[in-house]
């Protein structure tokens, strides 16, 4: 499946696997929002500390928004390649299209990590 249009950079396998890792572990010592929705909400109140974002989501039109709404609100973002590793993720059977961490808790110097390898991808 070629990327979505508004997938402006992409980060690398690595840096996807190490994403979905701070969601398992801030799922269960932090607090994460799922869905695009609650991952919409986080991001506009200023909470989130770090957006994943599923590339496969179908339309694309439902989360095609989100990366401009986190560059606007300073909220950095991450691609990953399927809605179901997304959920899984997260530790919820059904596939999910967006998740934002809220509180890392154990997963801060991950989240920390993923984060300046964002920025340093982005430059």
């Amino acid at each position: 499946m070629p990327k979505p249009s508004f997938v402006e950079w992409e980060a690398t396998e690595e840096l996807q696997k190490k994403a979905l890792e701070a969601v398992e572990i801030a799922k269960d010592s932090g607090r994460i929002k799922k869905g695009i929705n609650e991952t919409t909400k986080s991001i506009e109140r200023g909470i989130a500390r770090l957006v994943l974002v599923a590339e496969d989501v179908e339309p694309p039109e439902v989360i095609m928004y989100l990366p401009g709404l986190c560059d606007d609100k300073k909220a950095p973002y991450i691609f990953v390649k399927s809605k179901k590793d997304l959920g899984n993720a997260a530790g919820i059977e059904r596939p999910t299209a967006a998740i934002a961490i809220v509180v890392e808790g154990k997963s801060k110097d991950l989240v920390t990590e993923i984060v300046e390898k964002i920025a340093a991808l982005r430059k």
